[in-house]
């Protein structure tokens, strides 16, 4: 296939007239139209307003699709312990499964085609499953909670990993390498300390697993954590092996100067949610500091019911915004930063290291958006419009290793009148707090 365009290859490059070539899970060519398409004559061509990579989304729940609308106006442990805990322990392997085809379908239809994914305690490998069959790319992990956590949740400790190893050998590298496991501590006050010890020497024991967790998202949490054991959440996750170039975390809004050393010193990649942390007020995380440092900052839209929708367009917007406010700057986070975060530096943070840029050899994960609409005229700047103008309602065409997922606006790999039907009877006024 030979796609043409406005090619934003990356947050540096735009050709205006450009073209790029798959053959099979890879990009053969990347280059202005009038060289490539005369190299290319007999590839089927597809022609799209704007095609660039494909977003990836560093840090969402797929599970907590059926919440949406469920805990809004709450803090963050209202809605954790009320609302969204009482769903995930009372959801059967059938309702985990529709759950996450709801949420798949509306991250690969707004452009999303790689996803770290935060799971829940049971039915994981349902999840893995409907990952595999819909199309998209992810890094998905079984949820780990051994204390503090409600019946039907917490687990015994090596359970709990023993189960992880199995969903390891299982899945990672599984749908030919598209899908890979993230070891899954759901976050401190809900893990003992040799539940997180043990998440790393699991993690450690397989190449290309990743950690992925919650951190520094609420003050509670830290003074949780402080009381407990006498310094902070990042430097606790620290003290237990939960930093380095293998782990993501989540949040990250509530650090001191030692931890950002810390997350500095040791390639921890941070996921700024801010959509989600303006929702539960919690707060918001130092991203400009943390860019500066040299981390890593990827972004992530959380779960639909502290969001509420799973558009990484919308999330793009978000994050620029809110931090020119926070600085009182509007030089502040440029759009083409967010773009980069969006892409390049999800797809570091996934672990997967052809992914977040139109190359030659790099992997067939592209999306083709529309401007014909009143938010893309006139279009100046392809970067200003992708970050402040945008919706996931612009997205008409997606690929995923080649495979195309999304086409004419709508998800090709399941039905999805048939997805929306199923939720609907399965979830609407569904009571969740019998288990």
């Amino acid at each position: 296939m030979l796609l043409t365009g406005t090619v934003v290859v990356d947050a540096e490059t735009v050709l205006d007239d450009g073209a790029v070539v798959v053959d099979g899970d890879e990009i053969e060519a990347v280059g202005p139209a009038a060289d490539v398409v005369d190299r290319y004559p007999e590839h089927a061509r597809r022609a799209f307003d704007v095609v660039c990579p494909g977003f990836v989304q560093t840090h969402v729940h797929s599970v907590q699709s059926p919440g949406r609308g469920l805990a809004d106006d709450t803090d963050l442990f209202e809605w954790l312990d009320d609302h969204i805990l009482p769903i995930e322990a009372g959801m059967t392997a059938d309702e985990l499964a529709l759950a996450s085809t709801l949420s798949y379908v509306e991250l690969l239809a707004h452009g999303t085609t790689c996803c770290v994914d935060h799971l829940s305690v049971a039915h994981s490998e349902r999840a893995f499953e409907a990952a595999g069959e819909m199309g998209i790319r992810g890094v998905l992990g079984k949820v780990l909670m051994d204390r503090n956590a409600p019946e039907g949740l917490r687990e015994d400790t090596e359970v709990a990993l023993a189960e992880s190893e199995r969903l390891i050998q299982r899945y990672h590298g599984a749908f030919d390498d598209r899908l890979r496991y993230a070891v899954t501590p759901r976050f401190t006050p809900t893990c003992s300390e040799s539940c997180l010890r043990g998440a790393r020497e699991l993690t450690d024991r397989y190449d290309g697993v990743r950690i992925h967790t919650h951190a520094s998202e609420h003050a509670s949490v830290i003074d949780d954590v402080t009381e407990e054991r006498g310094m902070g959440d990042v430097e606790w996750l620290h003290e237990v092996g939960l930093t380095g170039e293998d782990v993501v975390l989540a949040h990250v809004i509530l650090t001191d100067e030692r931890e950002r050393e810390l997350l500095a010193q040791t390639g921890t990649h941070v996921t700024y949610c801010p959509s989600s942390n303006m929702k539960v007020g919690a707060g918001i995380a130092p991203i400009v500091d943390y860019l500066d440092r040299g981390i890593n900052v990827a972004l992530g839209n959380d779960g639909a019911p502290a969001n509420n929708t799973l558009d990484p367009l919308a999330e793009m917007r978000q994050a620029t915004l809110l931090q020119k406010v926070a600085h009182e700057n509007p030089r502040t986070l440029p759009a083409e930063t967010v773009f980069r975060m969006a892409t390049r530096n999800g797809a570091r943070a996934a672990g997967f290291d052809r992914v977040g840029r139109l190359e030659a050899g790099w992997k067939a994960d592209l999306v083709g958006l529309r401007t014909d609409t009143s938010r893309g005229v006139p279009l100046h700047d392809v970067h200003s419009y992708l970050v402040y103008a945008a919706t996931g309602s612009d997205v008409v065409f997606a690929m995923v290793d080649g495979r195309v997922v999304v086409e004419d606006g709508d998800v090709t790999t399941v039905r999805t009148d048939e997805v929306y039907r199923r939720a609907r009877e399965a979830f609407e006024g569904r009571s969740w707090g019998d288990g």
